[in-house]
């Protein structure tokens, strides 16, 4: 897994963290937002909090997520360099 993906999971888990009773350390790749409890409003709530954070807009997405991997993919390309140094 390369910088940017670990520092995407970071970040998803720790906003997940707050909208589930799930422990960040709980949350992997490949847990379902289902198992999550996350319905469709909270996951707008979550996304909009990443692009908050992120200072971005993630465009329209065909399909909703359905797993951490996926949320993961969708805001990996908006975290550079700088957001992983600030980081560590």
């Amino acid at each position: 897994m390369n910088a940017k993906t670990e520092h995407a999971l970071t970040l998803v888990r720790q906003a997940l963290a707050n909208y589930t009773d799930t422990p960040a350390s709980d949350i992997h790749l490949d847990s379902t937002l289902a198992d999550l409890q996350i319905d469709s409003l909270t996951l707008a709530e979550l996304l909009f909090e990443l692009e908050d954070h992120l200072g971005t807009t993630i465009s329209d997405v065909a399909q909703a997520p359905k797993q951490v991997a996926e949320i993961v993919a969708l805001i990996a390309p908006f975290i550079d360099d700088q957001d992983i140094k600030t980081a560590a």
